[in-house]
């Protein structure tokens, strides 16, 4: 008989998180570190007034954002050249290989849960050369 997997369940603890290759800091939420995921990844960020990312891209994998709380604008296309904002409700889709630089303009905090078919926190974040 083969061993089921279990459920998991991760607190969120606000000491915990990491600082991603991107430069912005991330509460690890579920992840193959975390949770053994095998095709998921799934983080909270907060991004303070005045953030922002390295331009990056993710080689092999999708990214979805739902945008909780505040606004924030991003970057995106091959050479950055679109600028969308987003706000609390809104939903992002960026696919694989795209490159993007998120960031937050104004004066208050931006709060997104981040899922990537990418289990591993940071292995498929690519910087680009700026």
């Amino acid at each position: 008989m083969a061993r089921m997997s279990t459920c998991k369940i991760i607190r969120r603890n606000r000491s915990e998180g990491f600082h991603g290759k991107q430069g912005l800091d991330y509460f690890s939420g579920v992840s193959a570190e975390t949770a053994g995921a095998k095709a998921i990844c799934l983080h909270l960020l907060a991004m303070p007034p005045g953030a922002e990312a390295k331009p990056h891209y993710h080689e092999s994998h999708e990214t979805a954002i739902y945008m909780l709380e505040g606004a924030a604008e991003f970057r995106h296309g091959q050479q950055l050249e679109f600028v969308d904002r987003v706000e609390a409700g809104d939903f992002i889709y960026i696919p694989a290989g795209v490159p993007h630089q998120p960031y937050n303009p104004t004066e208050q905090i931006a709060r997104a849960l981040i899922a990537r078919t990418d289990p591993n926190e940071q292995e498929s974040v690519v910087l680009l050369q700026t």
